[in-house]
């Protein structure tokens, strides 16, 4: 990473070192982070990272899963598990802010932000491109608070395009259609509805509005 010598700080910049030292390798599911070197050039800051290698493909070139993905039920089992002793660290870093849910969530979907009931740590980036099979979480550097289940309804998001995969989500994240992971889907919708404004995610836009059509009649 590189920045200005007076920027290189706050949540993106050290994500990584953070995750490393609030959850080391989590039982072997996230690639330890083995060495930090910062160096700082003409008033640019710079920093590598060493992190363990992974030897398994990520599941997806794409975060957008583009095709039927059959996985065990001890791999759901694992990411669940996974996720459940994530979402149980206490942590000041913010993943979500209740502003962006209070301006987004009317401005995209129309209705009003839905009231968090429960804010939990996450890894906040969670999609087909960030895992592997034995199961592995890559990317850590955007973890902290979010609203309950919003890792799974990243993951079920990026799952639309696949039928199969996303009832297979939902399955295993039973917050998932339940008034506590409403703010957390109506979170995820409207960000991902905001990529397609962008020009970005276009194949989820009739799936992301069909989707911010039940989250309306919620």
């Amino acid at each position: 990473m590189s920045s200005p010598e007076d920027k290189a700080s706050g949540k993106l910049w050290d994500g990584a070192l953070d995750a490393q030292h609030v959850f080391g390798d989590r039982d072997g599911r996230r690639p330890a982070l083995l060495a930090v070197h910062d160096a700082v050039d003409d008033g640019t800051a710079y920093r590598a990272e060493l992190s363990a290698r992974v030897d398994q493909p990520v599941l997806s070139d794409d975060p957008v899963l583009q095709r039927y993905l059959q996985l065990s039920d001890s791999w759901w089992e694992d990411l669940a598990g996974t996720l459940e002793k994530v979402a149980a660290v206490d942590t000041d870093r913010v993943a979500v802010r209740q502003q962006y849910m209070d301006r987004a969530i009317p401005e995209l979907l129309g209705i009003p932000a839905p009231a968090v009931t429960c804010w939990r740590a996450a890894h906040s980036d969670l999609h087909w491109a960030s895992v592997t099979t034995p199961l592995r979480i890559l990317d850590w550097e955007g973890w902290g608070r979010a609203p309950e289940g919003f890792d799974a309804a990243t993951l079920d998001a990026y799952s639309l395009l696949q039928e199969n995969v996303t009832a297979r989500v939902r399955d295993a994240f039973p917050v998932l259609g339940s008034p506590a992971g409403l703010a957390a889907e109506a979170t995820v919708c409207a960000q991902l509805l905001q990529t397609v404004a962008r020009g970005d995610n276009l194949t989820l836009e009739d799936q992301l509005r069909t989707w911010a059509e039940e989250l309306r009649r919620r």
